[in-house]
């Protein structure tokens, strides 16, 4: 598996697992239309993973 800890990386996939130290307060942004979404960030020693993968891609 490769690790990647450049920035700007950008990870997609169907189902994404994160851990970290610290997290920020849910923040609801707009996608496309009416769609809504939240956005967190994390912080201190923040770690993703793909664990089921996107089935198409866009």
């Amino acid at each position: 598996m490769v690790t990647y800890t450049d920035e700007g990386t950008i990870i997609k996939g169907n189902r994404i697992v994160a851990e970290a130290r610290k997290l920020s307060k849910p923040k609801v942004i707009n996608k496309t239309g009416r769609h809504k979404s939240i956005k967190i960030v994390l912080t201190d020693n923040a770690e993703c993973t793909i664990i089921k993968k996107l089935k198409f891609l866009k």
